[in-house]
């Protein structure tokens, strides 16, 4: 029951990440429509989280991340993996690596085939153009004009393009748009970087619309649960300023937690897998076994070698030189600290008998001092990293709350490595880094490997390797899935089975991973719901 004196808006959006800042967005373009917005971070106003390079610094920040750690994972050497999450305006958009990239059309097609209508390519295409700001300019693929600026790489490393030529050597096509027609072969990563800054989902559609009378935000603002009436959810109570308030939605409750947190909130409040609840002594207000079921994460491996000559950024982030960086940066948004962390990219085929590209790779010209985490320091010494995951792992996981408190971390468990097909191609992906790091085009400059190293040779050497070395690239999905089975927790419309008031709206609700960086497609999603809502 809502208390006395709460709030009322006609939108609950709870969360201000890449998807709660499209919807703050487009529900707010109606003047009569009063919209409230929750974050349980703070603002994005320090510097870090808008130069590019210094995303590193956010990394392990619990200013700016939720630092979460995985359950220990069988697959990876029973390893509890750091597990980071935005906790700041953007979410995850205001610490990411910056890329943009859609996946491919299969995937969505996929998504409609499974019964959700209305989310084929065809759907969505015109989704991802309307959103886009594209630096080169507007195609039958990409457009140009909207919130989100999509640009491409601001200086071409030598090492990148002997990469690129390599790899165009070992049969894959040289590729200028992965996400136009068709995702594979090499070339460069767009980003979403507009003149040498980040440019999150709080920089694109959220900070230009704050003034707006009918969008009210709040920061620090953790919702610890959802008010629900019988079968409909009616608002949320939040804590702010140590006081627990509440705030009643007279249309609609829109959670845009994400993959990990909103299965969680949704289990606190009772709605989920009746055995969890009762475990935790919540009430079932609800039972949907769905709920924090699914989990999927791309599990990412890389191979390292050092450079012969100081060409590498590890050369320009030291002494002097990162000074003279910081003032290019600083005046013209360019330099070392301009780039996000991937380069160049090759998408193939773990067997050449596959349909499409199972493997994406990052190339950097950089080597990092811990090989056990994507993001980590740069070597004294010069290198180039080659990265590699799985586009889409057949392994699943869960996300548990273990209380009924969300301010307590819930139990992330991915199972990384679960199934024999996914083992079988992080070995091939591995070989992939090798082959591509062992071209001709790149032997003027290579050095030895660094990691694994010449001692690990075997199909079983590589596997142990991954296992024990391995990390998250940061894109959990699915735990809220999509579709009409029985595990399935929302409709195609997002509306929550067996319940009303209440949308999910974030990655959490894809029906299958994507192949790809998952922020574009979690920014096209909140686009769909928001038309789904307006009947736009």
């Amino acid at each position: 029951m809502n208390r006395p004196g709460a709030e009322t808006f006609d939108f609950i959006i709870v969360g201000a990440g890449s998807a709660g800042c499209v919807l703050a967005n487009r529900l707010s373009a109606r003047p009569n429509a009063t919209v409230l917005l929750l974050e349980a971070g703070g603002g994005d106003r320090h510097p870090y989280i808008h130069i590019p390079a210094a995303f590193i610094k956010t990394f392990t920040d619990p200013r700016f991340n939720w630092c979460f750690e995985t359950e220990p994972v069988p697959g990876a050497g029973n390893r509890s993996i750091f597990f980071p999450r935005g906790k700041v305006l953007g979410g995850s958009s205001s610490i990411s690596g910056h890329l943009y990239v859609r996946g491919q059309a299969e995937d969505y097609d996929t998504w409609a085939a499974l019964g959700n209508r209305g989310w084929s390519y065809a759907d969505v295409l015109p989704l991802f153009k309307a959103q886009e700001d594209r630096s080169a300019g507007a195609d039958a693929y990409h457009g140009s004009g909207g919130p989100q600026h999509v640009s491409d790489i601001h200086e071409r490393h030598p090492l990148c393009e002997a990469f690129i030529e390599g790899a165009v050597g070992l049969g894959l096509p040289r590729n200028p748009d992965y996400n136009g027609a068709d995702q594979a072969g090499t070339g460069y990563y767009q980003r979403m970087i507009r003149a040498g800054r980040r440019h999150s989902a709080a920089v694109g559609f959220l900070h230009p619309v704050l003034e707006r009378a009918n969008l009210t935000l709040k920061t620090r603002a953790q919702v610890t649960r959802l008010e629900c009436a019988g079968r409909q959810v009616t608002g949320v109570s939040y804590h702010q300023d140590g006081r627990t308030r509440q705030a009643v939605a007279r249309r609609e409750v829109l959670l845009c937690g994400g993959a990990i947190a909103s299965p969680q909130l949704l289990q606190v409040s009772g709605i989920g897998p009746g055995a969890l609840l009762q475990k935790l002594g919540i009430p079932v207000v609800h039972e949907s076994p769905g709920v924090g079921e699914g989990l999927q994460d791309h599990y990412a491996v890389r191979v390292s070698r050092r450079v012969n000559r100081p060409i590498t950024l590890n050369h320009r982030a030291r002494g002097w030189r990162l000074c003279w960086e910081a003032i290019r940066w600083y005046t013209s948004g360019s330099g070392l600290l301009a780039f996000s962390p991937a380069h160049a990219f090759a998408f193939a085929r773990s067997d050449p008998g596959l349909a499409r590209p199972d493997l994406q790779l990052v190339f950097t010209p950089a080597s990092y001092a811990d090989s056990t985490e994507p993001v980590s320091r740069l070597q004294d010494e010069p290198g180039m990293t080659c990265g590699v995951w799985q586009t889409v792992p057949t392994s699943f996981g869960h996300v548990h709350a273990r209380s009924a408190d969300t301010r307590d971390a819930p139990a992330i468990q991915p199972n990384y490595l679960d199934t024999e097909h996914d083992r079988k191609v992080i070995v091939q992906g591995l070989k992939w880094c090798r082959r591509l790091l062992q071209t001709e085009a790149l032997a003027p400059d290579r050095g030895p490997e660094l990691s694994p190293g010449t001692a690990c040779e075997s199909d079983d050497d590589l596997l142990t390797y991954a296992a024990s070395m391995g990390s998250t690239v940061y894109h959990p999905v699915s735990t809220c899935r999509m579709g009409r089975d029985a595990l399935a927790v929302v409709d195609p419309e997002l509306k929550l089975h067996g319940m009303t008031g209440l949308r999910v709206v974030d990655a959490s609700v894809m029906p299958t991973m994507v192949s790809a960086n998952t922020n574009a497609a979690t920014l096209m999603i909140a686009e769909k719901a928001a038309q789904l809502i307006t009947g736009g």
